[in-house]
């Protein structure tokens, strides 16, 4: 038997009154006695039932939801994002739609074109690792969808961004390897194209030349599905490892990558960090758990799609169009573990184990 959610017509046939007068009762109306409107809201209650929020929509022409386009939900640091957008949507009074792109373009595109026929009041979106045919971005800006961008942007679409300064964490995490020790530190990057991989990728390059390392540019591999992928993070890592002389630190620049790196790592019985110290991206808590416990950049995630929501409710509350906007830069941290322990710190640890 099929569900059928109750309408104001199945009230109003129960209690013998117009729809109209059910509708205007629902509304709080004054036109409404108040016994009737008492015995109304009784029986609605006794049904469950819900105005239709579809219906709403078109009477009012919105929705009250958001559309919500991540590449995976299972993704630590985005489903921080979404904890952060949800925790302002919900208080507003707002739905949230979420879709996931799992780094196809094609599917990041197919759910762009739902929630717009689901006419959402607003999209927070953070593109692909495969986006860069931005037309349907750009046709649904232009026809006044309002849309902010977090953490993979589009940089020349005219509408706020929310991001992490991931110039200043790469920095920060490389210089930490060179200070322990490290020489020749590999990066491990997402599609070439992207905001956040141009960033990083700068972070790295100005950590090596402040200490006088060469940039060797064959210690830099990029996965363009950003470590969806095993497959082509092993591979990637596998072509490092073929590098003379061999790297003696990879600096993974975004999660998945992280994580996937050391399961290559442990396939091929490479010690952690005896044989190669490993420093990443990730939000995860299990990082800690790891042995060795992961050296890892911790993104404020949760403060992101707090920040991001916040700006599209603007957006969409705005009486006026919004012609200014703005970049927001948050700062990460760096929280350095056993995965990138110094060398002499390491011999002396080896040493007292014996």
């Amino acid at each position: 038997m099929k569900y059928a959610a109750p309408t104001i017509k199945d009230i109003a046939r129960a209690l013998n009154l117009s729809t109209s007068t059910v509708s205007r009762a629902l509304r709080d109306s004054y036109e409404i006695n108040p016994a009737t409107k008492k015995l109304v809201l009784e029986y609605a209650a006794k049904l469950n039932y819900h105005p239709n929020p579809i219906a709403l929509s078109l009477r009012e022409r919105r929705s009250l939801s958001l559309g919500v386009v991540v590449c995976e939900v299972a993704n630590s640091f985005f489903s921080q994002v979404i904890n952060g957008v949800e925790s302002i949507a919900y208080e507003k009074g707002y739905q949230v739609i979420i879709s996931q792109s799992r780094e196809s373009s094609v599917k990041e595109w197919r759910g762009l074109q739902y929630l717009a026929s689901r006419s959402v009041d607003g999209l927070l979106m953070s593109l692909s690792t495969e986006t860069t045919d931005l037309s349907m971005i750009r046709q649904l800006h232009a026809q006044g969808l309002p849309i902010v961008f977090f953490d993979r942007v589009a940089e020349d679409i005219p509408t706020h961004k929310v991001t992490v300064d991931g110039f200043q964490a790469s920095y920060k995490a490389v210089s930490h390897l060179i200070e322990n020790g490290y020489r020749r530190i590999a990066i491990l990057a997402n599609a070439a194209f992207l905001s956040i991989t141009k960033e990083r990728l700068a972070g790295y390059q100005k950590a090596l030349a402040e200490h006088g390392l060469p940039l060797r540019e064959s210690y830099i591999r990029y996965c363009d599905h950003g470590g969806m992928y095993y497959d082509e993070v092993e591979s990637a890592l596998r072509s490092l490892l073929a590098e003379t002389p061999r790297p003696d630190a990879i600096f993974a620049a975004s999660d998945k990558l992280t994580t996937n790196s050391l399961r290559v790592l442990r396939l091929l019985q490479i010690k952690i960090p005896d044989q190669m110290a490993l420093a990443g991206f990730s939000n995860s808590e299990l990082t800690e758990l790891l042995d060795p416990p992961l050296t890892v950049i911790k993104q404020p995630a949760f403060e992101m799609g707090r920040i991001a929501t916040e700006l599209l409710l603007q957006l969409i509350e705005s009486k006026r169009p919004v012609k200014e906007f703005e970049t927001r830069k948050l700062q990460a941290e760096v929280l350095v573990r056993a995965s990138t322990l110094p060398r002499k710190k390491r011999v002396m640890q080896n040493t007292s184990s014996r």
